[in-house]
């Protein structure tokens, strides 16, 4: 069944992880398995590996963090985020020059993008929207112009610690004010507002001052897993009457509550646990308008820290036969693999 991911770092991979992603996952596990650190030969994706999973249309990320006290290899000065940001774009424009991948900017080229997978997909490139996680590379709100017309469709504020425009995840506080005009230009461009990494302030504020669609690529529930990372029931009804889509999240310090990074044991988490997080969702929307999926895959971690029966990203076709055991519809199933993505691409995109 076709399916989109909203929510792959593609780029970072490529870039910070050093892997060739034209290599299936078995080659780049093969490629890493004399090298240390958490993740490394364990990957779960590649550009094969999600054409064999019927993956035809990803979100891929651009994150280029400017540091703030809880320093990783993507945190650097102001200026470092917007050069690294524009190697991670190089990257794509790169992929998509190859064949590999192919950039969708409008509701029309989605629509025809779908009917090329549909007719020939063993000949079409994967298909992407692009998106900024953390706006940091963007050295003043205007920046958003330039970014618009590289094809940027999908922005978050922030990523984990305060950004320079938002408290995110484990901070408290709310927008610092550099957040509005860029909100404003942002409902000027069109651009869509990924809620996703906000903390609890950021999110109520921003949903306040931001008029335009809004959504979550990779968000999970703190009714179930109570950290701040997870969203709230109410930010998750918020997102559902604002007629948003979620983005489940696929790593399992986001699926299980007694998931414990330091001591990792993937095998009390299974996909099922993950659709438990997705039916939560259903159930406090009273349909399956407003799930997807986003996982995250290989954000950092790799199979030691996602679902234990999961190798690698085509397994995202295990999830309907786990639906259909739920008693959820067809044309729900095929909602919440690929059509409620599609649905918000084609309303919220430029025509």
């Amino acid at each position: 069944m076709l399916c989109i991911d909203a929510h792959l770092d593609l780029a970072y991979n490529a870039l910070f992880w050093g892997r060739d992603l034209k290599k299936t996952v078995a080659d780049i596990r093969a490629w890493e398995r004399w090298l240390q650190g958490k993740g490394r030969g364990c990957n779960t994706v590649s550009l094969p590996d999600l054409r064999r999973g019927e993956v035809f249309l990803v979100f891929t990320t651009i994150n280029a963090r400017h540091a703030t006290g809880m320093k990783t290899a993507i945190d650097f000065s102001p200026e470092g985020a917007y050069a690294i940001a524009q190697a991670q774009m190089v990257y794509y424009d790169l992929m998509k020059q190859q064949g590999w991948l192919r950039r969708l900017t409008t509701a029309s080229q989605v629509k025809d993008h779908v009917r090329a997978w549909t007719d020939a997909p063993d000949t079409t490139p994967i298909g992407y929207i692009l998106c900024i996680e953390g706006a940091d590379c963007l050295l003043e709100p205007d920046h958003i112009y330039q970014w618009w017309e590289r094809g940027l469709r999908v922005l978050s504020l922030a990523h984990y610690g305060p950004s320079t425009y938002a408290h995110g995840t484990n901070t408290i506080g709310g927008l610092f004010p550099p957040a509005r005009p860029l909100l404003r230009s942002m409902e000027e461009l069109g651009v869509i507002l990924d809620l996703t990494h906000t903390s609890d302030g950021s999110f109520w504020e921003a949903v306040e001052v931001f008029g335009g669609r809004v959504i979550a690529t990779h968000n999970n529930c703190r009714a179930l897993v109570p950290r701040q990372r997870q969203f709230t029931d109410d930010m998750i009804r918020a997102i559902i009457e604002r007629d948003g889509v979620i983005g489940a999240a696929f790593d399992n310090i986001m699926i299980h509550p007694d998931f414990d990074m330091a001591n990792p044991n993937p095998e009390i988490v299974t996909l099922d646990t993950l659709v438990e997080h997705m039916d939560h969702i259903c159930q406090l929307a009273g349909n399956a308008r407003h799930i997807g999926i986003g996982t995250d895959l290989d954000g950092g971690y790799g199979k030691e820290q996602s679902p234990s029966d999961l190798d690698t990203i085509a397994d995202l076709q295990k999830l309907p036969d786990l639906f259909r055991a739920r008693g959820y519809s067809e044309a729900d199933i095929e909602g919440i693999m690929r059509g409620n993505w599609l649905r918000l691409l084609g309303e919220a995109l430029p025509a």
